[in-house]
């Protein structure tokens, strides 16, 4: 895992240094966005509202029950922007573009695709890493935003229904209880998460070996290893803003 995160610095430094030489297109940033985050969108949307829907209805008559019900929606906004919002919406979208990127690099690899590109005196790893990278950057904190809207809107319905709590007091609780640095900081988070998971997804599919098989087993590896450098920096980030 050590080996593997200096090869993703690696690639990620030569990645900026293709950008700065002024070879990226934009048409190639914009195809790789649709993929990336586009196409994510109905799951990583739903997994947050679902999530936030289960939160509300385990803790809306625990508040009830204490008196506390107006405190619903700013307990569940807080939730939301600092957390889960941004760490479900990025293992969705590695779970479901990133090992899409990672697939398609590996069969370029074991098809000798990439050797062909090198014979053109082109950078593999700038033109198949730059695009997915810059997509993931700009987009993943959209996505995020927008998880955090339909969470905010899946705990009201799902307070209203349970307790009976005016969606009024919810939204103040809400607006009480949200904190601009919060969402600054989830930002930040989409867009750490948005390199991270094309790059270790692009990075395991580059080093693919061995045919076929070779292609299932980095898709599997590329998974697995994206989902715990996500957990990894999320942590790192936690401790960063909120306790160090």
């Amino acid at each position: 895992m050590i080996s593997f995160l200096g090869q993703c610095v690696q690639n990620l430094i030569q990645t900026v240094k293709y950008i700065l030489d002024g070879n990226l297109k934009c048409e190639a940033v914009l195809n790789r966005a649709a993929m990336l985050s586009y196409d994510s969108l109905p799951i990583s949307l739903s997994i947050v509202f679902i999530a936030t829907i289960v939160i509300a209805l385990q803790i809306s008559k625990q508040f009830l029950m204490t008196g506390a019900e107006s405190y619903v929606g700013g307990f569940l906004v807080v939730a939301l922007i600092r957390e889960l919002a941004p760490g479900f919406a990025a293992l969705a979208i590695s779970a479901r573009a990133g090992t899409a990127i990672s697939a398609e690099i590996a069969n370029m690899q074991v098809t000798s695709q990439v050797d062909a590109i090198k014979t053109l005196k082109v950078d593999p790893i700038g033109y198949y890493f730059a695009p997915v990278i810059i997509a993931g950057a700009i987009t993943v904190p959209m996505v995020v935003i927008l998880a955090e809207l339909f969470g905010v809107i899946g705990g009201m319905l799902t307070s209203y229904y349970t307790i009976g709590l005016h969606p009024n007091r919810y939204m103040h609780s809400v607006w009480t209880f949200l904190n601009t640095r919060d969402v600054y900081i989830s930002l930040f988070r989409g867009v750490i998460f948005g390199i991270i998971i094309p790059l270790v997804c692009a990075t395991q599919g580059y080093n693919t070996t061995g045919g076929a098989k070779g292609v299932g087993i980095s898709t599997t590896q590329a998974a697995i290893k994206s989902t715990v450098f996500l957990l990894a920096v999320d942590l790192i980030i936690t401790f960063l803003f909120y306790i160090g």
